[in-house]
Formats: C-alpha cells, structure tokens, sequence
C-alpha cells in the first residue's frame, strides 16, 4: 500500500516540518490550502452584527443545527472546530473503554491523527491493509477474533472514510453491505466524512443516502470553503443524549459558535457545498486526464473525488516542488499527491500539467548548440 509521507511546506517529502513557507503558485498540496469561500466569509460578517447569546444559545447555530438535520435526516448535530475533534468526539458517542475501532490502515484515524482516538479516548484502533482506502465486509471479519475473550479488546466500531485518503469513494451498495455487516455483527459504523461532500458530487447522490447506514458520521465543511467547521451528526437518538457533554469535555464546545453556523448555513444555502465539491472533482479529472497523456506519468489510483495519486520519476518531481505545491505520497515508489479544491480554476491546472511536462520530458537541447 502507498505510504504517506506528508509535510506542512513547499516542495517537501519528509515529515519533518521547516517552519512557515511562502506558496507562490495554487496550491495542489492540500484542499485545506484553499482559503475561505466568499460566500462563507459575508456569513461569518452577517454572524457578526451585535451580541449573541454564547456557546450555541443563538438563532445561528439553532438553524445551521435544524438545516444540518433535515440534510442527513439526523437526530442531531453538533459543530467542532477540526476533522481530528470530529472523529473523536463521534467515535467516543459509539465506544465502551474496552472497546475497538476496526479501520483502513491508510485511514486519518491511525495514521494522521497523532494517536487521537487512542490518547483521549483510550481505545484500541485495528488497522486492516487495503489496496484503495476500502474496507470490505471481508476485511472487516478479520479483525473480529477474539471477541467475548476478557483478554482481548472487543472489536465495535467500524469507521470508513468518504471520500477515502486515496481519493475513492464506496458506492451506495458498497456502503449498504458494510450496514447490513454491521448490523449481523453487532458493530455500529462511523463515517469521516471530512471529503464528504466530494463523495457526493461523485456519486451524484444526496446526504442522506451516505448516511443512511451510519450510526454517526462527520460532514467536513474547512476542505471544502469553510474556516475550522466541521460537523458530527448523530444518527440515532440514543445515542445523542451525552453528545454535548462529551463535546465540552473534549474541549470542542465553541465560545462564539454563531460564526462556525453561519458558515454550515452558508454551504448548505443552494446547495453551495455541492457546487464546490463538484468543481474540486472536476478540477481533479482535468488535472487527471492531462497527466495521463504525459509520457513517463502514471496514475496509481482511480480519481473519483478531488485526489490523483501519480507516479513519475523521482527527479521529476524534485523539479516540479521547486515551483509547486504538492506532496510526496510514496517516496520509494515515487508516487505523488495532487489535491484541488473549490477555487482551483483551469489555468491553474493547465498551467501545472505544462510544467508536469517540462519536468517529466525536458526539452533536448539541439547537438552543436
């Protein structure tokens, strides 16, 4: 499976992080290198006329909550401030201390969270190796030994991500076989949905067909034009009740939430989460389609949602992160990372693919000259 090896900076592939970087040129590194989308920051402006009643006692947050709901047909909804206090906060709703998660091994869950889940809620993740960031229901029973052995950490949640870290999405059957698993097994399902929204422009679906199976799931609003807003909805009512203790105790209960509703009501006013989210896939299938082209450019992984995964020679891309933004996914196999997001236009791809070309096939210089 490809390994990440991620950084916070400008042309960098170890995971050591430099310090502050200037990007010059659009970003392919990270949909969170996007800024804030227009519409959200007059939502954040409009949030900000006069006092409001602190800690989600306010009109704002009654309707982005209200909105929120009738989108997944939920129970209830609950707004934190990152993906990692998302997962967090929805898996410790689903979790005795006893208990396990059953993930992708690929998942932000094992590997991009500083040990979170593990941290602050004490419970055991498994990790199943997966070719594309999927789990199957297949996979799924092999981490399912031992239960009923006081010895062992008892398997319970299973948590898939959509869209996945490699950029794929389950399908609607997919996702209903991993429910009626789930269900047989007496597991609950988790969904991160920090890419959610892509994963619904690429399967051209509504929310509340991908969260028809989950008993908890996230919806990212920051990788998609929003400003540190992420949502946990809950699915079933019981399992609502302690929600906003745990949220207060894991230190995600916002002061002035008003302005992370404002911004939940601005995405989903006309379906503007969409719109974004089906540009950023577009943007990924331009970017896509032209590397493919390029002689001596592979791509490594299906792109369905805002992600192409590429391979090309290894000084090719030390060219290419002299001038661009991008990561590393796997160093040994000289495998890349390119990301789009809502604001990433067609001259800016274009623009990438010709310098793709120039670092993968430089031009020869003519003899005698």
């Amino acid at each position: 499976m490809l390994q990440r090896l991620e950084a916070g900076g400008q042309g960098l592939h170890c995971p050591r992080y430099p310090g502050p970087v200037t990007i010059r040129r659009k970003s392919f590194g990270s949909d969170n290198h996007a800024g804030a989308h227009p519409d959200v920051l007059r939502a954040i402006s409009a949030a900000n006329a006069g006092d409001a009643i602190a800690y989600g006692d306010d009109e704002w947050t009654a309707r982005a909550r209200r909105q929120l709901c009738a989108e997944f047909d939920a129970t209830d909804a609950f707004l934190v401030f990152n993906g990692t206090a998302a997962n967090v906060l929805g898996i410790s709703l689903l979790l005795r201390p006893f208990e396990a998660v059953i993930c992708a091994e690929s998942s932000h869950l094992n590997v991009d969270e500083c040990g979170a889940t593990e941290r602050v809620l004490g419970n055991k993740v498994l990790a199943v190796p997966t070719s594309d960031g999927k789990l199957t229901p297949d996979l799924i029973v092999t981490r399912l030994t031992g239960r009923g052995d006081e010895h062992r950490a008892q398997p319970r949640v299973v948590e898939i991500a959509q869209a996945t870290e490699f950029g794929t999405c389950y399908s609607l059957p997919e996702l209903r076989q991993l429910g009626e698993l789930c269900h047989a097994e007496n597991l609950c399902l988790f969904v991160d949905g920090a890419r959610l929204a892509n994963a619904a422009a690429y399967l051209g679906c509504d929310l509340r067909a991908l969260a028809s199976e989950a008993d908890v799931l996230t919806f990212g609003g920051t990788k998609n034009g929003a400003v540190s807003a992420e949502a946990v909805l809950v699915m079933r009512p019981d399992l609502a009740e302690f929600a906003a203790y745990l949220r207060k105790q894991q230190m995600q209960l916002g002061s002035k939430m008003r302005f992370m509703a404002a911004q939940f009501s601005a995405l989903l006013e006309d379906r503007l989460w969409l719109r974004n989210a089906r540009h950023a896939n577009a943007m990924a299938e331009r970017l896509a389609t032209g590397a493919a082209g390029i002689p001596g450019v592979t791509l490594a992984q299906s792109v369905q949602a805002n992600a192409v995964f590429a391979g090309l020679p290894a000084e090719s891309i030390e060219v290419l992160q002299s001038d661009w933004t991008f990561y590393t996914w796997d160093e040994r196999e000289c495998i890349v990372r390119w990301m789009t997001a809502f604001d990433t236009t067609e001259s800016d791809v274009d623009a990438f693919l010709d310098a793709i070309r120039a670092a993968v096939s430089p031009p020869v210089l003519a003899s005698g000259t």
